[in-house]
């Protein structure tokens, strides 16, 4: 493994440096921005006030929403809130309108509002919408979340949260400060699994876990890419009816390419949270709620395969260190991706089953192998084996396991999917399961297993401070990189 110090000047270009110690000037310090200087800033647009001022809807009313990402994933999560019968489409916003894969929902909704820029139609219609679906690309997650929330709008945003350690923090802050609901789009979390761990942690049946091994072994769309890339794609000719600019929102420029449309963002360290971001909420969401694990205190980069400065390395295996909680012991998580990279599986797993939960992709291009993307937990007494999303555990045969089956509690019936429950929240009848508060520790850590990846190295990590304490430029990398001129009031809402 190389020591930081080569990391660091390997990983990382001079302008990028440049870039980042702008970023700790303009935003205020070395690591993470304290929530009270980032909420200094005035209102922008005039309506702005009155949509903080709506009332909560009504028990029996529809709940208006506007759709921002309306192709690909965004097209399934607005099917899905529509379906539930609970809202109104009000409308529709996507950097791409005449793109192929935004015309169904146009079509669905030929009546509704059309914009390409998040910022003009919150600025003509914020006192008509109630809530808004974020489905968009990880990196710009952030300023359109951000922005609803400043607004009182209730926000669904896909998983991750953010891209960055600060955006999350800053968006956990402002959920707080503006009382909005909040869920993040990790799906499993009001499925089948939610209420089994809770019901087998509460019961003792889960209980003195101390490793969790997580996999998902499934081809990328990176696996394609020349890892001795010295620099990014050339620029191409893109799209007519593409706002590149407004695509880009917060990031630092880049000329446009078809490797970072259409999905492909998630490939490159500028953009997406490759594996692990795509698939660790839909693994570990449970564990990291229910065991209360937080944020971990080490997180190690013990294998990297195909490793460069630009796009995600082939094979990853990252160990994720957690405190002693309470009565709960230590906990260590090894998090496995790659074609070639798969955890040894104990005695008795038995074979891998698919999940019929998991949505399919944007590209249609899933392929999972003879071991389906889950989990295994390790207790004292028994072994545990899981799938993603919402399928069920299962205890694999062994020690006590035979005698605990006969103690198993009933898992009640989850009342409400995940969209239902937003929607459902947003009346005021339910709470969101997977919202900012819970959703936010668990994405901040794969914004540091993300960073392992990136600079290859071991970060140690301060739970109380969070901060980075053994590698300075990777605590700047908290912050993240400036946003582009134009671009800076999202983090001061």
């Amino acid at each position: 493994m190389k020591n930081s110090t080569k990391n660091q000047e390997h990983g990382l270009n001079n302008q990028r440096r440049d870039f980042l110690k702008k970023s700790l000037i303009t935003l205020g310090g070395l690591s993470i921005i304290p929530a009270n200087a980032i909420f200094a800033g005035e209102e922008r647009w005039n309506n702005r006030t009155q949509s903080m001022q709506r009332s909560s809807v009504l028990p029996s009313e529809k709940v208006n929403l506007a759709c921002i990402g309306i192709g690909n994933r965004g097209n399934q999560i607005i099917k899905e809130l529509y379906d539930t019968g609970l809202a109104n489409i009000v409308a529709l916003c996507d950097v791409d309108m005449g793109a192929d894969h935004t015309q169904e929902i146009m079509a669905m909704f030929p009546d509704v509002p059309r914009f390409n820029d998040f910022r003009k139609m919150f600025d003509k219609m914020g006192n008509k919408i109630e809530a808004v679906s974020v489905g968009v690309p990880d990196f710009a997650h952030f300023p359109i979340t951000m922005l609803a929330m400043s607004m009182g709008i209730h926000v669904y945003v896909e998983k991750p949260m953010a891209r960055t350690f600060n955006e999350i923090e800053l968006m956990m802050a402002g959920a707080k400060k503006h009382n909005v609901v909040t869920q993040m789009g990790n799906q499993g979390h009001s499925g089948e699994n939610y209420f089994q761990f809770k019901a087998w942690k509460e019961a003792g049946i889960i209980k003195d876990v101390t490793a969790i091994t997580a996999h998902m072994n499934s081809k990328r769309r990176w696996h394609e890419f020349d890892p001795r890339i010295t620099s990014f794609p050339p620029k191409q000719k893109q799209p007519k009816t593409l706002d590149w600019d407004i695509w880009l929102g917060t990031a630092q420029y880049h000329d446009y390419n078809k490797d970072y449309h259409l999905g492909q963002w998630r490939c490159w360290y500028d953009f997406g949270m490759g594996a692990l971001g795509d698939w660790g909420a839909h693994i570990l969401d449970t564990a990291h709620e229910f065991l209360d694990l937080g944020l971990p205190y080490e997180v190690n980069a013990v294998k990297l395969d195909g490793h460069n400065s630009f796009f995600f390395p082939f094979s990853t295996t990252l160990e994720f260190k957690f405190p002693k909680r309470g009565d709960m012991p230590a906990l260590d998580i090894t998090w496995y991706d790659g074609l070639d990279n798969r955890p040894s599986l104990p005695e008795g797993y038995g074979v891998s089953e698919e999940n019929k939960d998991i949505p399919p992709p944007s590209d249609g291009k899933l392929q999972i192998g003879k071991l389906s993307p889950g989990k295994i937990i390790y207790s004292k007494d028994l072994t545990f084996k899981g799938g993603s999303h919402s399928a069920a555990l299962s205890i694999i045969p062994g020690g006590k396991s035979f005698e605990v089956q006969s103690k198993l509690p009933v898992v009640p019936e989850s009342p409400s999917n995940h969209f239902e429950n937003f929607l459902l929240a947003c009346k005021g009848v339910e709470k969101c399961r997977s919202s900012f508060d819970i959703a936010g520790p668990l994405s901040q850590v794969f914004t540091l297993g993300v960073m392992a990846q990136q600079l290859s190295t071991k970060l140690i990590f301060d739970r109380e401070t969070k901060q980075i304490t053994n590698n300075n430029w990777a605590n700047q990398m908290l912050v993240g990189e400036p946003p582009r001129k134009g671009w800076e009031e999202f983090y001061k809402m």
